[in-house]
């Protein structure tokens, strides 16, 4: 079992199949100009290409460090977390470093588009906007959407803007390019209904998105070194600045579970994330998710999936 985090150079070598001076170039330029990176790309031509050095166009089952749209149209499978997803025809995928997944082709005819970026690209955008905030790369929430034949046609229209701009000399190209990521996130999360969101968000709506967004800061763990800081629901109170109580209460509101609950289902999406594609001893990822004990890790794994850490990896492998 083994890990790799792909950067965008990983990204660009496994496409052309070795390291690639051009694309190397290319980067630094980017990098030097100060626009974070971004990329637009046809599937089909880059499925000709993999075909033609007879390497099977299967993503391996990584943590990624940009994000990515993508229009599919194909039969293929998406894993994540402990989902298999299965696609018949158009799908929408949002794919966020946070979340790792596979993608698996069940056929050899695959067409569509999808865009590469970094959190700098969307970064330079005016609006201040965190990616990480909006819904659409929420880790609760849905990143991959099936769609039909009529609407693949405007998000299809979407992508041909993004081929036609990126190859342009327009000195404001990536500033329209901006538009067009934003164009379809706002698309994807329209295709589910989203929580309406009143104009003057009360307090304990605050409360709760601080809360999760404390949270999330602390994942994913990269490193056997890292550790999360808070652990415990007096944890979270005590930075939020609010009594446990309260904050029990006004998560029990709005979620349905206690401040306890929702803290141990993340630490145990994490845990099996890190069990599945890390090589870290045991220890290791007990550490990492804030257990002095491996054994207090071993006992809170088995009580909430009846296996042991182990006996998961050895099933996953």
């Amino acid at each position: 079992m083994q890990t790799n985090l792909i950067t965008i150079q990983d990204f660009y070598n496994d496409i052309f199949g070795e390291y690639c001076p051009q694309i190397a170039r290319y980067l630094k330029d980017q990098n030097n100009v100060d626009i974070g990176h971004f990329n637009v790309f046809d599937i089909a031509t880059l499925y000709d290409r993999k075909n033609a050095s007879s390497t099977k166009p299967t993503m391996p089952y990584n943590r990624r460090t940009y994000y990515k749209i993508s229009l599919i149209k194909g039969k293929n499978t998406v894993e994540y977390a402990d989902k298999v997803i299965t696609i018949d025809d158009y799908a929408l995928l949002f794919a966020t470093p946070r979340i790792p997944y596979r993608y698996v082709p069940q056929e050899v005819n695959q067409a569509g588009h999808f865009c590469v970026f970094t959190k700098d690209f969307l970064a330079k955008a005016n609006s201040g906007m965190h990616i990480d905030e909006l819904p659409i790369f929420q880790l609760n929430g849905e990143f991959i959407y099936r769609i039909a034949a009529n609407q693949s046609k405007e998000v299809k229209l979407v992508f041909e803007k993004m081929h036609q701009e990126i190859n342009s000399d327009y000195i404001y190209k990536y500033d329209l390019l901006r538009n067009y990521v934003m164009e379809l996130i706002h698309y994807g999360q329209k295709l589910t209904p989203l929580e309406s969101v009143s104009s003057s968000i009360d307090a304990s709506a605050r409360i709760s998105t601080l809360f999760i967004e404390l949270l999330e800061r602390q994942f994913p763990i990269s490193s056997p070194s890292q550790s999360i800081r808070l652990k415990s629901a007096i944890d979270y109170a005590q930075t939020l600045g609010v009594h446990v109580n309260h904050l029990n209460k006004v998560l029990k509101e709005r979620t349905g579970k206690t401040t306890t609950e929702i803290i141990k289902a993340r630490i145990l999406q994490e845990a099996r994330i890190l069990l599945k594609q890390t090589p870290w001893n045991i220890s290791e990822i007990a550490y990492g998710l804030g257990f002095e004990e491996v054994a207090h890790f071993s006992n809170f794994f088995k009580k909430n999936t009846n296996i042991s850490p182990l006996s998961y990896r050895d099933v996953m492998d």
